[in-house]
């Protein structure tokens, strides 16, 4: 079996993590239990463009069960457990192409030996592998059937494809579900990237003056996260309604140009490019740390961090770099300005990635399901999908809820009883 990892004796720690996040991860299990029944994808080619985790590593296997042929690449080149890798190959037989820290010629052989896997079927974080083959292998296109996508960026970048009508294949917008964004954006991403910046740093949370730049789901986790560790909270927006409901919120809210000025620590999860800018360097106080926690390293300006550089001291701590300026101040970069969360920690704790994964799971099968009425667009999750998904998962915390009488139901669907 092909594959490129790091290396293969890993492979016994990687299944004691993979196992391990499986007990944490219920509702996936009840997903791989059915697929294994059901068979839903027997012998259909997928490629998966994912952060090669431990998570990742149960969804893989979930879909295999489900008679997947997969293939599995990684979709940042820090993200990946090289232990996981080398579990997944040798023991779950399962194609994989990743090493953590690859360069960018590795990632990107890796991304086509994926493509060229033939998938009818694909999976993404970020949009790699679609824009990919709508670029550069266009006659992939027509014996696929869809393709789904777990985060905000690469739902971003999808939904400029469809405007644009350049989107060939059915694309379901995984990240969008709320038994995703409004748990895994929020919860996940808020106690990971927390996670990343204190193994990367040991710093004290408490009494600093933390910058987070978006307000969406992810920014809004950060915020409570840092601010329930004794953070000064400041948040920078483009968006009114998020800067509002920030504000009332309890945190402060400014342009970035002025909390440059005050900021002890710096997070950008908003799916842009150059969030943080050369003013803002020019701006920021002598040791402050800059990190992301969005999908691509674009957020940070790192290139032009490095012409401002008259030094660079490459990893004076794991996963930090310090950049000194001419007027001698230093700022630190974490994680290279890549995902701080899974570049220096583990990621997503495995409970909330149960949800996502479950969903990203279920999506695969209503696709083979639908395809023969699928446009080439992007989809959203469907509500029974959302409901399984939450039911299964309070089910399996031993929480119940209260259940709509025929009485209640009838006065909320019509229109005839008033007050």
């Amino acid at each position: 079996m092909e594959h490129d990892i790091k290396n293969p004796s890993l492979a016994e720690k990687g299944k004691k993590r993979i196992e391990w996040a499986e007990r944490d991860m219920p509702v996936l299990a009840a997903v791989k239990e059915k697929f294994e029944r059901e068979k839903p994808m027997s012998g259909m080619k997928m490629s998966a463009c994912l952060h090669v985790t431990a998570e990742t590593a149960n969804l893989v296997r979930t879909l295999k069960a489900g008679g997947a042929d997969i293939v599995l690449c990684a979709s940042n080149p820090l993200s990946t457990q090289d232990d996981v890798a080398a579990s997944l190959v040798t023991d779950y037989e399962i194609p994989v192409f990743a090493i953590k820290g690859e360069d960018k010629d590795t990632f990107f052989r890796h991304l086509n030996i994926a493509i060229k896997h033939n998938p009818i079927i694909t999976m993404d974080d970020g949009a790699d592998l679609v824009s990919t083959i709508h670029k550069d292998y266009p006659q992939l296109i027509e014996n696929m059937i869809g393709s789904m996508e777990e985060t905000t960026t690469g739902v971003i970048r999808l939904r400029a494809m469809e405007k644009d009508k350049a989107l060939k294949i059915p694309v379901v917008a995984v990240n969008d579900a709320q038994t995703k964004n409004m748990f895994d954006n929020r919860y996940g991403t808020g106690q990971s990237t927390i996670d990343g910046i204190i193994r990367a740093t040991d710093i004290l949370i408490a009494g600093k003056n933390v910058v987070i730049a978006g307000y969406g789901w992810c920014g809004r986790g950060m915020a409570a996260r840092a601010a329930g560790l004794g953070g000064h909270v400041i948040v920078t927006e483009v968006d009114p309604i998020k800067g509002l409901e920030a504000t009332m919120d309890g945190f402060r809210v400014m342009p970035m140009i002025d909390a440059a000025k005050i900021g002890d620590l710096f997070c950008t999860l908003t799916g842009d490019i150059n969030v943080i800018d050369q003013q803002h360097f020019e701006a920021m106080r002598d040791g402050a740390m800059v990190c992301n926690s969005g999908h691509f390293d674009v957020e940070i300006n790192v290139n032009k961090l490095k012409e401002m550089a008259k030094e660079v001291k490459a990893g004076v701590r794991n996963f930090v770099d310090e950049y000194v300026l001419e007027d001698g101040r230093k700022i630190y970069l974490l994680g290279e300005g890549r995902l701080i969360n899974l570049a220096a920690a583990e990621g997503h704790p495995a409970s909330v990635m149960d949800m996502s994964f479950s969903t990203q799971a279920l999506a695969s099968e209503w696709v083979v399901k639908n395809k023969e009425n699928l446009e080439p667009k992007v989809y959203d999750i469907s509500k029974e999908i959302e409901d399984y998904v939450s039911t299964l998962k309070l089910s399996s915390m031993g929480i119940k809820i209260d259940i709509l009488t025929k009485e209640q139901k009838n006065y909320l669907s019509s229109w005839q009883e008033g007050t």
